[in-house]
């Protein structure tokens, strides 16, 4: 997924109402008239949500005779996924970090006399 691409994602998510109409879609596709059932705005402005998702390549739009459906593209959830994992990864991998230089020192403290002493002070 490209910087622009990732940039556009976030930004179509960084709205509640988007957020919460992608967990709609989760669940199934659905039309405008029925997602916007869900919501105190006319259909103008769900529309206007949706087609901030759909340019972010987060929905499309179908044509089922009379029917609009709009449905989840899942897959392109997939890239901004792996970037959020890649930085969860680096963020879990420090704290593991620094929990054992927690524990190290700890443990010095608890058994001062167990503690690492100088080989020179020893001669």
């Amino acid at each position: 997924m490209s910087t622009d691409q990732l940039s556009r994602t976030f930004a179509a998510l960084a709205d509640p109402t988007r957020r919460d109409l992608v967990a709609r879609l989760t669940l199934g596709d659905a039309t405008l008239g029925e997602l916007a059932g869900s919501y105190e705005m006319s259909l103008q402005a769900v529309s206007k949500h949706l087609t901030v998702l759909e340019r972010a390549g987060l929905i499309t739009r179908g044509q089922a005779g009379a029917r609009r459906p709009v449905h989840l593209e899942a897959a392109m959830l997939e890239p901004l996924t792996d970037w959020l994992e890649r930085y969860r990864r680096q963020a879990e991998q420090r704290f593991q970090r620094l929990d054992a230089v927690l524990a190290e020192l700890a443990a010095d403290e608890a058994y001062p006399d167990t503690a690492r002493r100088n080989p020179e002070e020893e001669q």
